[in-house]
């Protein structure tokens, strides 16, 4: 008897045998997320609503607007490249099952997202505008339209049957993990711990504590595909791949940076655009030195709220729930880097 050919993971087609498990990371990865679950209604708003009312200026106020509308659209789209492309051309049953999870999560953020804009801005025209923030934000559209180039690149990829196919496939999964996981929502990160350093907004920091986790977890994951299909199939990352990596990690930085223009525009005391985009490069070259390229920028974190954000909070025992997670969840993305 023939004991079966392993496959790789970009194989095309459906392995459904998770006995004997080729993949067991990602089975443990998505043991690590079941136990990391929080949910919307453990967070409380009324400290913010009395922040937004009394102690934010109109510069603060427009920053948490294009930044809460940023949130409405940003993890939605994420989940559409789930659903079109990762889930579909991610050939191992362990790696589905993570996907799965990430993708409840996604929901979750979502929902964060819309409670969080039910409750900051409560005039139904403002609301209304943010949720349509891709058809009337420019510096939002802008970001939406780099997602999408690459969302669109692989929609219509029936298999990554050829090499070709594959490679169009691993761009798509290094800019999500990336520039749009790890670059636009980092530089989201940013402002919100920027004004939890204010003591602003507990709320929002509470459940951005448990999004910036998943995210990382989130980043983990595509980076361990990324490792397990270089391990696999070298001769696919190549030059021509760590060009368009590095081109691709440049229009990035500058979609976001041109978002930071737009939030900071009315003057937010404390913090400079020249601050954003120097936080926005150092983040870039953390991305590029992960996927075992040189850093492009050079640049120095200049937050040092952003070097403490990934340090497990000191929680009081007697409360009934901590932000902090339970598993520590470990790979490409740890949480004794600083982002």
């Amino acid at each position: 008897m023939h004991s079966p050919t392993p496959s790789n993971l970009l194989d095309p087609g459906f392995d459904l045998t998770l006995r004997p498990m080729r993949y067991p990371r990602f089975y443990e990865m998505y043991r690590a997320a079941i136990k990391n679950t929080w949910s919307v209604e453990e967070i409380d708003f009324q400290i913010d609503l009395g922040h937004l009312r009394q102690r934010m200026t109109p510069a603060d106020r427009h920053l948490i607007e294009r930044l809460v509308a940023f949130f409405a659209t940003g993890d939605s789209i994420v989940s559409n490249n789930l659903v079109i492309s990762l889930y579909r051309h991610i050939n191992a049953p362990e790696a589905r099952m993570y996907l799965s999870r990430q993708l409840f999560e996604e929901a979750l953020h979502i929902q964060f997202y819309l409670t969080l804009l039910d409750n900051y801005v409560p005039d139904p025209e403002r609301r209304a505008q943010a949720f349509a923030a891709i058809e009337n934000i420019p510096s939002i559209r802008r970001k939406a339209g780099f997602c999408q180039r690459w969302t669109d690149e692989v929609y219509a990829l029936g298999s990554t049957d050829t090499d070709a196919n594959k490679r169009r496939f691993l761009l798509n999964l290094t800019c999500f993990a990336s520039c749009i996981e790890g670059l636009f929502f980092f530089g989201a990160f940013a402002y919100v711990y920027f004004l939890r350093s204010r003591g602003l907004l507990p709320g929002l920091a509470a459940g951005t504590n448990w999004v910036f986790r998943d995210e990382s977890a989130h980043m983990a994951f595509a980076y361990e595909v990324l490792n397990t299909v270089r391990r696999e199939q070298p001769h696919l990352f190549d030059s021509e791949w760590a060009q368009q990596v590095r081109t691709m990690m440049e229009e990035a930085v500058e979609c976001e940076a041109a978002f930071a223009e737009d939030v900071l525009s009315e003057g937010v005391v404390g913090l400079t655009r020249r601050e954003m985009r120097q936080y926005l490069e150092y983040v870039a070259d953390q991305r590029l030195v992960m996927l075992g390229l040189p850093a492009r920028y050079h640049s120095r974190n200049p937050f040092p709220f952003m070097e403490l954000q990934d340090v497990q909070e000191l929680t009081n025992f007697f409360e009934r729930r901590v932000s902090a997670y339970q598993v520590a969840v470990q790979g490409e993305v740890a949480f004794d880097q600083t982002f």
